[in-house]
């Protein structure tokens, strides 16, 4: 099976991003989501990487 990125449809809280990148990398979606908030906070980036990839990740089947 081929192992690809896509939005999660039963572990989300807004889009399944941290879901299916928790599947992805075999990370806690708790912990992705914490990185992604952090990263709203000190950088800045954490919402547009967000928002990007919730354009462009597909979900899963």
């Amino acid at each position: 099976m081929e192992k690809a990125l896509r939005r999660s449809r039963t572990d989300k809280m807004i889009a399944g991003i941290c879901g299916g990148l928790g599947k992805y990398f075999g990370l806690d979606s708790t912990i992705l989501r914490l990185v992604f908030v952090l990263l709203l906070i000190f950088a800045g980036t954490g919402l547009l990487a967000y928002l990007v990839m919730w354009l462009v990740i597909p979900y899963e089947n």
